[in-house]
């Protein structure tokens, strides 16, 4: 058991509350529409598994192979509807056009993003997709963050302009040039500050 972390920028500077979680088996889920944002989705994976933290990538397409909004076509690890989600401990949602639609749009995953929240399970968003989960009433009280242009849909939130923020069981990050910052959140979230500082320097990270 270790002492789960909360995380705001610049990411050095963090509040501590106790929660005791077991992080030696972490896994995440990220989910992938037609239209996706691959870097905000992919650097993602790529950190979470440099970091040893299970990361699947999940697609709602019913077809393993979904293509990006830049038209890059990504193999997945697994279909939504083939998948136990009862070991999972944290969900991320790519932003990314329609990549963000699609995902709202699709029902299963709404139900499981409203399961995990009401549960106190982690529901990060980056981008356009923190609009998700305002739309949902995730973000009343909160401090939150997005692409500009969804600002105005992190219903009931106290919008900021970092890079990331951490309200309790909600990540959210503003867009690609900020996928770093989301993805050494989310180490930081589950393996500690002194792991996410670590990470940061092997792949030459400098802000």
């Amino acid at each position: 058991m270790r002492t789960q972390v909360i995380w705001k920028l610049p990411y050095d500077k963090l509040l501590y509350y106790e929660r005791k979680v077991d992080f030696e088996m972490s896994k995440v889920s990220i989910f992938f529409a037609e239209g996706f944002e691959e870097i905000e989705a992919l650097t993602v994976v790529d950190l979470l598994r440099r970091s040893g933290i299970e990361a699947e990538m999940v697609s709602i397409t019913g077809s393993l192979t979904v293509t990006s909004s830049h038209k890059v076509c990504v193999t997945m690890d697994k279909l939504f509807e083939e998948t136990d989600f009862s070991e999972t401990d944290m969900l991320v949602l790519p932003g990314g056009m329609p990549g963000t639609r699609n995902l709202e749009a699709y029902e299963p995953l709404m139900k499981l993003v409203d399961t995990f929240y009401e549960n106190g399970k982690y529901v990060t968003a980056i981008c356009a997709a923190p609009s998700i989960l305002g739309h949902r009433g995730m973000l009343k009280g909160r401090r939150a963050c997005s692409f500009p242009e969804f600002e105005s849909h992190l219903e009931g939130a106290e919008v900021t302009h970092n890079s990331v923020e951490i309200a309790g069981n909600i990540i959210t990050a503003r867009g690609m040039g900020c996928a770093i910052d989301f993805g050494l959140a989310i180490v930081t979230a589950f393996q500690g500050k002194e792991a996410a500082d670590a990470l940061a320097d092997k792949i030459v990270y400098q802000k």
